[in-house]
Formats: C-alpha cells, sequence, structure tokens
C-alpha cells in the first residue's frame, strides 16, 4: 500500500469526478465506492468514498458537502510527451465548465486544478545556456496552454 495518498473533498460529486478522472487517464481504476446512510450518492446526508487510481498514484475522494473548496494552492501536474497529449487532457479538463489560467494550469469542473505540461518545457527552462532559457520563460508567460511548437521557436532563438 502506498505510504501517503491524496484526499480529495467534493461537495456531492466524489463518484462522478473520479469516474472522469479514471477515463482520462490510461492504467487508471476505480478500487472501491463505498456509500454510508440513505438517499443514494449524491443525495443530502449521504456520505460517499471513492478509492481510485489513476496511472499507478492512488486517491481518495470523498463527498463531504460544501463547507471546503479546492484551490490553486494544490494541483496535479501531468507531465505529456507530445502535443497531442497535452491537447486532449487540455480539452477533456475543460470540458463542462473548466476554466483556463495561465502557464499550462486549469481547474476542472470539479475545481480542482491541473498542470497540463510538455516534457520540453522543463526541460528547456532548465538548459544551461540562460538566454535560451530566458526565451523559453518569456514565451510561456503568454500562454494559457502550453503550444510545443512555440517552446521550440522560442528555444531556438
Amino acid at each position: 500500500m502506498q505510504k501517503i495518498t491524496p484526499f480529495l473533498w467534493f461537495d456531492t460529486q466524489a463518484e462522478e469526478a473520479a469516474r472522469f478522472y479514471v477515463s482520462l487517464f490510461k492504467n487508471s481504476r476505480i478500487i472501491t465506492v463505498v456509500r454510508y446512510g440513505e438517499g443514494g450518492p449524491g443525495k443530502p446526508g449521504t456520505a460517499m468514498t471513492v478509492d481510485f487510481e489513476l496511472e499507478g498514484q492512488r486517491f481518495t475522494a470523498l463527498n463531504g458537502g460544501p463547507v471546503f473548496e479546492f484551490t490553486p494552492a494544490v494541483s496535479f501536474y501531468v507531465n505529456c510527451d507530445t502535443q497531442a497529449e497535452v491537447d486532449r487532457f487540455w480539452s477533456a479538463l475543460l470540458a463542462d465548465g473548466g476554466r483556463e489560467s495561465q502557464c499550462g494550469w486549469l481547474q476542472d469542473r470539479f475545481g480542482l486544478s491541473w498542470q497540463i505540461i510538455p516534457e520540453a518545457l522543463p526541460r528547456y527552462l532548465q538548459d544551461k545556456d540562460p538566454k535560451k532559457s530566458q526565451r523559453v520563460m518569456a514565451a510561456m508567460m503568454k500562454m494559457r496552454k502550453i503550444v510545443i511548437a512555440d517552446l521550440d521557436n522560442a528555444y531556438a532563438g
């Protein structure tokens, strides 16, 4: 069993969110769904936990009511190999009410923050040539969704 498990507090959408996240990532699954009380999922007075796994990382989602909301102070970083992968996650996570932010950040419809980042970005930013990394940083600061071709152009000068 993994030592630390992120525990996500939802109002009433724990199962819906977990099923959505599992649908986005390969090697992902719902492990258990536990319901307490009467009324069924999403009904007042019903608490539910969902244990799920995304790419080998285990999470627990809880229907805890409207007491707490997510903030960008905690986000999930998704390392993407290609622009197609960036585009797929970006579109899916924004669907049905998500919100874009800057520099590859967004909030999904549940309010959870994600960073959708191509592997090229940290590689370019860590380049030993400060002029190259500064150009890439300047290009990234103008972006919402990260566009690898624009990073490549900035890196090349």
